[in-house]
């Protein structure tokens, strides 16, 4: 006899007998979960959210996903679509209950198109494997968020997932050529595929990208790829001053070259790192610009290289380092992608935020996150993508300290607030998800979010797919 699960125990109506069934019999016995220790690893993500669901089925194809969608549709059943599960918006918690969708069985890379220069991929492949698979040929897929050795591509494309190349290469969107979906009443459409050039209709496949899963299941996709650059080099410039160094970016900028990569250590960032580490980080630092720059001609790399350095000391770097070999250049960049856990080990918990501005607002957006810290006695690691404006302000924090909760509440909004008075956005990468729903509407104001839900209806008339993210419910969920 199956023990009750803390779904029951919190007041929702088990799913009928007859349900668990036809789910059986739509993708195997094995592949539906209903012990307490599944339902707990299935709800949870890279938040701090903890939201099970009544049971977890893993699909083995687009046909079977059709076929627990119709059954969902029909028994008003709701169904949340989940991947890695490393999202740090909480978009792939279940809302309610239900049915934990999880991808994971679907991980084939399906082809490796080097004439056409595409991969035709599942949604369960994780990002990295995908990255050393295409290079094996000479080819190159850029989108590297620092998670990519857990991230799966199908989370990715949900979250229009972006990482530290995104300054020269762009985001996911910029590489879905073609998807397969599910939508959320079980028909299975293609949207893009293999063309360089296609107008033929709406543009679905860019309204899926980004859509958290709230408005199909995406089950194949086909994905652009590049020619992989010949040569990269990486540098680090060290600055006494956090100003400069955002100072030192803009004017970066300015000078024509497009670095392959620019990212963002703050002090407190880098001291974690290094705790964790121990790789000689410079800890008595303000801060830390890690850079990147790539391309097919080594003489053109390095100059590129060395006037970016420049631009640093000029700005008030107290030194560059540049990495002498592939062995520093990996150090360097392992650096900065255990940022996430070496924070997690300063606090308890953290509130890792993702504020999108111009680039020409980096400066005031990092003294705004300055002031905000002082002004709620917080403490605010700053870390990101600064070359293209997407900073990860994380609020290091412990839960069950309820004052030092609502400070970080009033931290958060005022973060956001300072985002969009700047020209900039609530999430650059990570999503909306469940956290900042509530923030939605002074972003994109009524009018926008009142579309997004017909758009929303119109795709999903029952409201059974991932429910509750995204759109305000006037209910938080932290």
């Amino acid at each position: 006899m199956e023990s009750m699960s803390s779904a029951q125990s919190a007041g929702l109506v088990d799913l009928p007998p007859a349900v668990i069934q036809a789910l059986r019999a739509i993708v195997g016995t094995a592949n539906v979960l209903r012990d307490p220790e599944d339902l707990l690893a299935y709800g949870i993500d890279g938040t701090w959210v903890e939201r099970e669901p009544q049971v977890v089925v893993l699909p083995g194809s687009a046909e079977e996903i059709s076929a627990v969608l119709r059954l969902a549709n029909a028994e008003h059943i709701v169904v949340t679509p989940r991947g890695s599960a490393s999202g740090l918006s909480g978009g792939a918690l279940p809302a309610a209950g239900g049915i934990a969708l999880s991808l994971t069985r679907m991980n084939r890379i399906l082809e490796i198109d080097v004439g056409n220069a595409v991969a035709v991929v599942q949604p369960g492949v994780i990002t990295g494997d995908l990255q050393k698979a295409v290079e094996r040929v000479g080819l190159f897929y850029p989108p590297d968020p620092s998670s990519l050795s857990v991230s799966a591509i199908g989370g990715n494309v949900a979250e229009n997932a972006g990482g530290a190349r995104c300054l020269k290469y762009g985001v996911t969107n910029d590489y879905v050529m073609g998807l397969q979906v599910v939508l959320p009443t079980g028909e299975i459409i293609r949207t893009g595929g293999r063309m360089v050039k296609n107008v033929t209709g709406y543009n679905l496949r860019a309204l899926f990208t980004g859509a958290e899963g709230t408005l199909g299941v995406v089950t194949e996709i086909t994905l652009r790829l590049l020619p992989k650059p010949k040569y990269a080099l990486t540098a680090l410039a060290i600055f006494p001053r956090l100003e400069d160094a955002a100072e030192a970016v803009t004017r970066m900028m300015g000078t024509g070259i497009i670095p392959a990569s620019v990212e963002l250590l703050d002090q407190t960032t880098v001291q974690c790192v290094e705790e964790l580490l121990h790789i000689g980080l410079p800890v008595e630092a303000e801060a830390l610009l890690l850079f990147a720059v790539d391309g097919n001609y080594e003489q053109i790399v390095r100059a590129e290289l060395d006037s970016i350095a420049q631009v640093c000391r000029t700005q008030g770097a107290a030194e560059v380092r540049v990495a002498e070999d592939a062995e520093e250049s990996n150090q360097l960049w392992r650096a900065r992608r255990s940022v996430s856990p070496a924070l997690a080990r300063r606090r308890p918990n953290k509130l890792g935020e993702d504020v999108s501005v111009p680039r020409m607002a980096v400066p005031a957006m990092v003294r705004a996150v300055r002031e905000i810290a002082a002004r709620h006695h917080v403490t605010i690691p700053v870390f990101g993508h600064i070359g293209d404006g997407n900073l990860h302000p994380n609020i290091l924090c412990d839960r069950c300290d309820p004052d030092e909760m609502a400070r970080v509440r009033l931290a958060a909004g005022e973060i956001f607030k300072a985002a969009i008075a700047l020209g900039g956005t609530l999430s650059g990468e990570h999503g909306i998800g469940l956290l900042k729903k509530e923030f939605l509407e002074r972003d994109l104001g009524t009018a926008q979010i009142e579309a997004m839900r017909r758009i929303k209806a119109a795709l999903d008339p029952q409201m059974i797919l991932n429910p509750g993210k995204i759109f305000p419910t006037g209910q938080s969920d932290w």
